[in-house]
């Protein structure tokens, strides 16, 4: 099953009716812009129980800056579900980058920028081989991301010993602790990432390309689309967001353990599919996806700062994940209703 399937993309192929004046009204104010809707009421209810924690300029910047990372992951997934596929060793990935810059930079004694470029392009190595595994010899990509989740699992232990890496220089960890006008540097960068993938998905051939190829391989194939080489490319850039990210969190955080990675991996997926109920829904966006990320960070902080144990973070995310494949998968098949009741209207 791909990610096309799971998601509620033929939504937004299909051929719309006439809407009623009102409908239309409804829609855009609350179907494509939900999470602002909801997050909105989130504020207020956590700004009612909490009021002295919740609602501080510290609480703000801690969101922001600890969901950065989880966005660029996001980023680079939005690539591989774009394209129709799924990415799932991009957790234990930005794990691999950070081990890799915190290892190199302290143990390895290396200039802490080499180590960086060095585990980036480590990391966009494995999307490549991700990306061969399931464009050219076929393997299913939950299969060939799950196996390779385990080999960097392994690759992860061997790097720290089962130590903690760190702590980084501190001109290296500059990178991260400027914050211009108040607003941390990591979520700038973040931001940045955001309109650069952003265009490319949406204002660039590739990004069309991309979209065709996770919407229908076969029509997208017989249209002239080298679909195996988008197919591909997808792995290589969710490769390259983890190498990044996975820099950005050793920076931040300066001291990196040998299980940093996988914590990651539901946030991403979860952020990803819910943003495909905003801005373009039935359709895996960038700015739906920032959407979903400030949603569900919004909701496990103020959860976290009324006394909530640290589970409450898998369990919050696990729910939203699975409500947004379900309204997807219900969006998806009320879509194929509605062209079967044209097709027969039109017939």
């Amino acid at each position: 099953m791909s990610a096309t399937e799971i998601s509620s993309r033929p939504a937004d192929q299909a051929t719309p009716s006439l809407p009623r004046p009102g409908r239309t009204r409804v829609n855009l104010g609350f179907s494509r812009f939900s999470g602002l809707y909801v997050g909105a009421v989130i504020i207020a209810i956590f700004s009612v129980w909490v009021p002295s924690v919740f609602l501080t300029r510290q609480t703000l910047i801690s969101l922001v800056s600890d969901e950065a990372v989880t966005a660029i992951l996001a980023l680079g997934l939005l690539f591989t579900l774009a394209a129709g596929a799924f990415d799932l060793s991009i957790g234990q990935n930005v794990g691999v980058s950070a081990l890799i810059t915190a290892t190199l930079s302290t143990v390895a004694e290396w200039d802490p920028w080499l180590s960086a470029l060095v585990a980036i392009v480590c990391c966009t190595i494995v999307g490549l081989v991700n990306g061969l595994l399931v464009a050219r010899v076929g393997i299913n990509s939950l299969i060939a991301t799950l196996g390779m989740t385990s080999v960097l699992l392994a690759l992860s232990q061997v790097i720290s010993d089962q130590q903690f890496r760190g702590p980084v220089p501190d001109g290296f960890r500059a990178l991260t602790a400027w914050q211009p006008l108040g607003i941390p540097a990591i979520a700038i960068y973040a931001i940045v990432l955001a309109f650069l993938a952003w265009y490319v998905l949406e204002h660039t051939p590739f990004g069309r390309k991309m979209y065709a190829t996770g919407a229908s391989p076969e029509a997208a194939f017989l249209s002239g689309v080298r679909t195996s080489r988008y197919l591909l490319l997808s792995f290589v850039f969710s490769g390259f967001a983890a190498g990044v990210a996975g820099v950005l969190l050793t920076s931040k955080i300066g001291s990196i353990g040998p299980t940093i990675g996988p914590s990651y991996l539901l946030p991403c997926f979860a952020a990803c599919f819910l943003g495909t109920t905003q801005i373009k829904p039935g359709k895996f966006n960038v700015w739906g996806t920032l959407i979903a990320i400030g949603l569900l960070a919004t909701g496990v902080k103020g959860l976290q700062l009324v006394g909530g144990q640290q589970w409450i973070t898998d369990a919050f995310n696990g729910v939203a994940l699975i409500g947004a494949v379900s309204i997807a998968v219900v969006a998806s098949r009320r879509a194929a209703a509605g062209r079967r009741r044209n097709g027969a209207r039109a017939q």
